[in-house]
């Protein structure tokens, strides 16, 4: 079943009575309404804005202030009637609350685990550790001349072995974007292009080019080689924040192993049967 989207309308419906955590407001938090005496401030408009979908997420709030308004007013109302029919003490409600609770208190577990293993010394250690294993990639710097059919390229290679420049032939006959710069796509790896292109680049020698054309799903090209050089290692500032999403991973299943392995835990089948004993 393919799902339509949610008009603004639904999506804002869906917040539904849902509790705006209320938080100081700053001096350029102005009240933007009152319900019977309690002010709702902008803060708590844009914070019903932030609960939408994600496509509702980035439209500005000017464009659906009037529908955040109203309910957020009638959240407020909603959550004033229900604590006037003492749901506070429901027990549906207090379950709810707690699971909540669960939820809140885990995210916040883990993030400050994260925010105090994730460390420049750590990031930088992991970084010379990444240098370290980092296997040296060679790349190759080339230009080539890209036509429609083998003859054209064929009289290419023919006028080059006359002496013809091989920048100034791609300006004139190059189809590929790169021949204002006369072919050159700079310097690259072999996991970089196409299969049948690399190897062909690959296989020169410093100054050569191709002796018969190299056919790929693009047309038919001519390769000259300019260079090669081993790959230099991204920086660590380029590297940060893979360095930094793995380590966060790190820490966190180090921190739930250590938890289970601290933990006596007992899991049934979803019928609350016992499971099978492992092999």
């Amino acid at each position: 079943m393919v799902m339509r989207p949610l008009s603004l309308a639904a999506a804002i419906l869906m917040l539904g009575g849902a509790a705006l955590a209320a938080q100081p407001a700053p001096a350029d938090d102005p009240v933007v309404a009152r319900v019977d005496g309690a002010v709702v401030h902008r803060s708590d408009v844009a914070a019903a804005q932030r609960q939408l979908p994600e496509q509702y997420q980035h439209v500005p709030i000017e464009q659906i202030y009037p529908q955040l308004l109203n309910q957020v007013v009638t959240g407020r109302l909603l959550a004033a009637a229900g604590r006037k029919a003492k749901l506070a003490d429901d027990p549906e409600v207090k379950k709810r609350l707690a699971d909540a609770q669960d939820r809140i208190i885990e995210d916040v577990y883990i993030n400050r685990a994260v925010e105090a293993g994730v460390t420049d010394a750590k990031l930088h250690e992991q970084y010379e550790k990444f240098l370290k294993e980092q296997k040296p990639k060679e790349e190759v710097s080339a230009r080539h001349i890209l036509v429609a059919t083998e003859d054209e390229a064929k009289a290419i290679i023919a006028q080059l072995d006359k002496g013809a420049d091989f920048a100034t032939l791609a300006k004139e006959k190059s189809t590929d974007p790169a021949k204002d710069t006369g072919g050159d796509l700079g310097f690259f790896a072999r996991d970089g292009m196409v299969p049948e292109f690399a190897d062909a680049a690959f296989k020169l020698g410093k100054g050569e080019y191709t002796k018969t054309p190299v056919h790929t799903s693009y047309g038919w090209h001519v390769i000259k080689l300019d260079d090669r050089r081993t790959a230099p290692p991204p920086s660590f500032e380029e590297s940060k924040d893979e360095l930094t999403s793995e380590l966060a991973r790190s820490i966190i299943m180090d921190k739930v192993k250590a938890l289970h392995d601290a933990a006596k835990v007992e899991t049934f089948a979803i019928d609350g049967s016992p499971l099978p004993a492992k092999p």
